[in-house]
Formats: structure tokens, sequence, C-alpha cells
């Protein structure tokens, strides 16, 4: 019986490793490249705010917002409660905030980050 439960937690903590979050279907730890760009925008109704990332990623899927989002360990794009919020999750996965930007027209209302990854 120990066996079996101790067989049952590796396999679950391996999945939990194997289905990391993601954006467009690459672990975000995985992103290969110096610069990243994360886009802050409100959500309606909410206080969290949706977060999607430019690595210069070619999106899989028709819409090009559905390749954006970061996604959690169960493919459900992640909330967050602020932008410091998305800041401090993608220092911890290794990436460092270089400066900030806002658009403020019509169209686009976001807050832009740059980010550099650690080496």
């Amino acid at each position: 019986m120990k066996n079996k439960m101790l067989t049952f937690f590796v396999t679950l903590a391996m999945t939990q490793v194997a289905f990391a979050q993601t954006v467009n279907d690459v672990p975000i730890k995985d992103i290969d490249v110096d610069y990243i760009q994360i886009i802050g925008t409100g959500r309606s109704l909410s206080t969290k705010v949706n977060v999607e990332i430019d690595f210069g990623q070619e999106t899989k899927s028709i819409s090009f917002k559905n390749g954006t989002n970061i996604k959690d360990d169960r493919g459900r794009n992640m909330k967050f409660n602020s932008m410091m919020d998305a800041l401090n999750f993608m220092s911890a996965n290794g990436f460092s905030f270089q400066f900030a930007y806002t658009m403020n027209d019509e169209k686009d209302k976001a807050i832009y980050y740059i980010l550099k990854k650690n080496k």
C-alpha cells in the first residue's frame, strides 16, 4: 500500500512539473530569448489584471491573444491580482524588470513591461 501511494505522489509531482505555467505551450522557464514584453490590461468588472507575454513567438492558435496568455498547470489562463503580482511571478521564473511604458489612447489602455532573462 505504501509503495502504491508513493508511486501516486511521485507521478502527481512529475505531472505538475511537466505541465508548468506556459505561454503558447512553451514553459515560461524554457523561453530562450534575451527580452520579453508583458502587457497588462484591466479586466471588466474585476480587480484582477490580464497579462500577456510577447517573446516574438509564432502563435499556434487562430486568435493571436490565445497564444500570448500565461496558462497555469491545468491549461487555464492565469489571473494576477496586479501587475506587481505578475512582475513577482516573472522574477521567480528568471526574468528581471528593465523598464515600463504605457499607451493611453482610445484603442490601447495597457501597461507594457520589458523584462530581461537572467543568465
